[in-house]
């Protein structure tokens, strides 16, 4: 009897676990749908869930909340930001006045006012620009920009390794912090996971500060593993900055195990700089609870004269407004004659998506350079998975096999050129903290363009063909990947 009552009462506790667990993946789906964000990744998750529950839920779990309109920090306590929202309406107010501008920006007065408007992005005018397609060179300038440094540096990477450069880097924040440099370093803490503790406290020891961007106890359980932080910028001095695509890490100059790497880093001096600086002390802000005060040691009046008009414009899921991803999209809507692309990782949006067919299908010549040898396989095949539509609205595709190109860069109608720390794909438009520079200059796009064809002319151009010739297995990984590629 008594087995009877413990059978009967281990159904029912059974029973009751069942409904508890099909109501939990009920309202799962239900507040997947509820984000209206993108269609297929909606689907994806949706279908996920239901076809695998227990590890559709801890993926969503981990991964999959849309934390955009979820404010992570309050950016609106920060002087700095008040300053700059005031300013941005200024400027727009301003260009709304003007009957007559400059002919570097008359032409993109609508992507200037974008950006004021989605991510508070001043225009600045008198900046010089030197560009690094290469690693060494990059870094060289680097280390000799932090050796001459006399007040301050701030370093903010995704990755910093612990390897040749990375204690190049290191010993030179470690000499200057103790000649009394105000040295501050922030990494992120899921890209620099493998970042020895040891690393960290040799810079502390010697007076340099450092924190990591969101750190993750956990990585495989907790949210915060999904947002992280892919700026690359260093600034020295308030006076010198440097941004772009490249981490510090030795792959970048002396290449790893799939060829040389290939990546753009813009050394710039001029107004640009003091947005950067902002950009880097709200994000100290973030990670220290430090507001540093003392302007005129880090926003240093500006004596280069010559006019080279920049946009710095940051996006990430503190932000109401995808703005660097807009910038891309009203970029390649507006274009005239040509659009050229180069990104290590190509899963666009449907936005992004359909403005390149489009751009294609109206007789704008657009083409896209993607790596032929990539370092994350499943992004590779999804990448590959867009080789079709784009071949078949007149888009020129190209794989380079030469190496690994990992710049992030968009050049259109040779006169406004876009590069930084975002990538092509949905985890930058949505997921990432990205700092971009759009440039509204000829002569630095027409240089961006030499390089790109360059490149371009020792890649293999895919002819549709051709590559509907490919095999059924290749045609299947990269469909596979394109399903799951809005998980990760």
């Amino acid at each position: 009897m008594l087995n009877f009552f413990m059978n009967v009462a281990m159904a029912n506790l059974n029973r009751i676990i069942l409904i508890i667990y099909f109501i939990t993946v009920l309202f799962t789906i239900i507040m997947v749908i509820h984000e209206k964000r993108d269609p297929s990744k909606t689907s994806t998750w949706v279908l996920l869930i239901i076809s695998l529950p227990v590890l559709g839920l801890i993926l969503y779990v981990i991964f999959g909340q849309n934390r955009r309109k979820e404010k992570i920090f309050n950016r609106k306590e920060i002087q700095d930001i008040q300053q700059i929202d005031y300013l941005s309406r200024q400027q727009v107010t301003n260009f709304s006045k003007k009957g007559q501008l400059n002919s570097k920006i008359s032409n993109h007065i609508s992507i200037i006012t974008l950006l004021l408007n989605n991510s508070k992005a001043l225009l600045t005018d008198f900046n010089s620009v030197s560009i690094f397609f290469k690693g060494k060179p990059a870094f060289d300038s680097i280390i000799d920009e932090l050796n001459n440094a006399t007040s301050s540096i701030h370093l903010e990477f995704y990755i910093i390794n612990d390897d040749k450069i990375g204690n190049r880097i290191k010993e030179v924040l470690i000499a200057k912090a103790r000649l009394g440099v105000k040295v501050r370093v922030i990494f992120d803490d899921v890209g620099s996971w493998s970042l020895p503790k040891k690393y960290i406290r040799e810079l502390k020891q010697a007076g340099v500060e450092v924190f990591p961007f969101m750190k993750v106890r956990f990585p495989l359980l907790t949210s915060k593993a999904n947002y992280r932080n892919h700026r690359k910028i260093v600034l020295i001095d308030g006076r010198v900055a440097f941004l772009g695509g490249m981490n510090i890490a030795d792959r970048y100059i002396e290449g790893s195990k799939i060829g040389m790497w290939f990546d753009t880093m813009l050394r710039i001096e001029g107004e640009a700089v003091h947005s950067l600086q902002v950009i880097f002390l709200i994000d100290w802000y973030f990670v220290s609870g430090d507001l540093v005060a003392d302007r005129p040691l880090y926003f240093p009046e500006v004596s280069v004269s010559t006019y080279h008009p920049i946009q710095v414009a940051t996006s990430g899921p503190d932000s109401d407004w995808a703005s660097i991803m807009q910038a891309f999209f009203l970029g390649i809507t507006k274009a005239s004659h040509h659009v050229y692309i180069a990104t290590p990782y190509f899963i666009p949006n449907e936005s992004i998506l359909t403005a390149l067919k489009t751009a294609a299908l109206s007789g704008i010549d657009v083409q896209i350079m993607l790596p032929g040898i990539s370092d994350s396989t499943i992004v590779y095949w999804s990448s590959l998975s867009y080789v079709s539509e784009l071949l078949e609205a007149g888009i020129k595709v190209y794989l380079y096999r030469h190496g690994f190109n990992h710049s992030k860069l968009m050049m259109i109608d040779g006169s406004l050129a876009f590069t930084g720390s975002a990538n092509m794909d949905i985890r930058s438009f949505e997921d990432n903290f990205e700092v971009a520079a759009i440039m509204y200059d000829d002569q630095i796009t027409r240089l961006l363009e030499s390089s790109f064809i360059q490149f371009r002319n020792s890649s293999q151009e895919i002819t549709l063909e051709e590559w509907n010739r490919r095999s059924a297995g290749n045609s299947f990984k990269e469909a596979f990947a394109r399903l799951i590629s809005p998980l990760f």
